[in-house]
């Protein structure tokens, strides 16, 4: 059940996820403690605060640049693969979250690599945000996908049928969905299709283990509960970080490389976990989950 900090922002975040933190007069003490500090995951300019991981190949090599920033975008590239061999990647930022709103604007560009084949179908325009990963170090070298949670993002193939975005995919994990324990590996949200290279802002509400909301264009496309370790579609995975039952409570956030060429041109988060003693210099309306040793006085 939502504590009562929780109940009263996730409407007021929902409705306000485009503001970003602007200037405010040094006397107006409410708009400060209400004014939205985001961070960048993404800063536009380089990927030394991320790590990359590709199956088959070892922690920190980037495969055929893959990932790469030009122009102010963090694009995901093939025009350097000769071959695939399900060597799917992902990049990790460095620090773990529990309690955040994601947001981030993508759109796909090009043709999916050649190399891929018939049997890669599903992985055209197909990239996705991986939210409460286990450390990137504790995956194997030949693992394909992380433990997580996926936040799917799919571009329409202009073919006229319906492929909408910010569904759910649960490699190595299970969620609760209308109050019970949900196990396929891949279910559709109620967006619209969006065909073309055209800009997509998605954003994700996430409380621990207790509330997960995926948003495009402020409107609730998806929602489910008690994320946790179980069921398959990430392999080969180390016994000792697959304990399946265990709830995901935090971890880090991912991008994909799945075969798809993809730019980023923002990805950024709030933070809802913080001081909320409203007397502390640092207190903010927004927080949901307390730390108080993060208050200053």
């Amino acid at each position: 059940m939502m504590h009562a900090n929780l109940v009263r922002c996730v409407g007021a975040l929902a409705l306000s996820t485009f503001v970003v933190a602007g200037a405010a007069a040094p006397h107006a003490r409410q708009d400060d403690t209400s004014r939205k500090e985001w961070l960048q995951l993404f800063n536009g300019r380089d990927l030394n605060d991320w790590v990359i991981k590709f199956a088959h190949h070892d922690l920190g090599e980037n495969v055929n640049d893959t990932f790469r920033v030009e122009g102010g975008l963090l694009e995901v590239r093939y025009d350097k693969w000769k071959t695939f061999d399900r060597e799917f990647g992902h990049i990790f930022y460095k620090q773990p979250f529990s309690y955040y709103l994601l947001a981030a604007e993508y759109r796909f560009v090009g043709e999916q690599v050649a190399a891929a084949g018939p049997s890669l179908a599903w992985a055209k325009r197909n990239n996705g945000l991986m939210l409460h990963t286990p450390d990137p170090k504790t995956m194997l070298k030949d693992q394909d996908f992380p433990i997580s949670i996926e936040v799917q993002l799919l571009g329409g193939l202009s073919d006229g049928k319906p492929r909408p975005t910010a569904n759910v995919c649960t490699p190595g994990t299970h969620i609760v969905m209308n109050g019970q324990l949900h196990t396929p590996h891949c279910t559709n949200s109620t967006s619209k299709t969006y065909d073309g290279d055209q800009w997509v802002r998605v954003e994700v509400l996430v409380h621990g283990d207790e509330l997960v909301r995926h948003m495009i264009d402020g409107q609730t496309v998806l929602e489910y509960t008690k994320p946790q370790i179980g069921g398959g579609s990430a392999s080969p995975t180390d016994p000792k970080v697959k304990v399946d039952g265990t709830p995901l409570t935090f971890g880090y956030i991912a991008l994909q490389a799945e075969t798809a060429p993809a730019d980023f041109r923002k990805v950024e988060l709030l933070n809802l976990e913080g001081c909320i003693d409203s007397k502390a210099r640092n207190y903010k309306t927004y927080f949901v989950k307390s730390t108080p040793s993060a208050c200053r006085y």
